[in-house]
């Protein structure tokens, strides 16, 4: 399923799935930390889900977005 870019601040970045039913942001803690957050309405067709990953750098949230994006990290 496609992926657009929602919202846009200086310290997150939200993606919409098409549908609609689930979101990831990519944010910057205070400490320079990520914290990635993947979000599922529980409307959505394979149900309700929620998962969040703290990581050290930009590179390793940019990945895990995207392997996110590509492949479900609640099933």
């Amino acid at each position: 399923m496609e992926w657009s870019r929602s919202e846009d601040g200086e310290a997150f970045v939200e993606w919409t799935r098409e549908d609609g039913y689930a979101t990831i942001r990519r944010r910057q803690r205070a400490d320079g930390g990520w914290v990635v957050h993947y979000d599922r309405l529980y409307q959505a067709p394979e149900g309700s889900g929620y998962r969040r990953e703290r990581v050290a750098d930009l590179e390793a949230a940019d990945e895990l977005v995207e392997a996110w994006q590509t492949s479900d990290p609640i099933e």
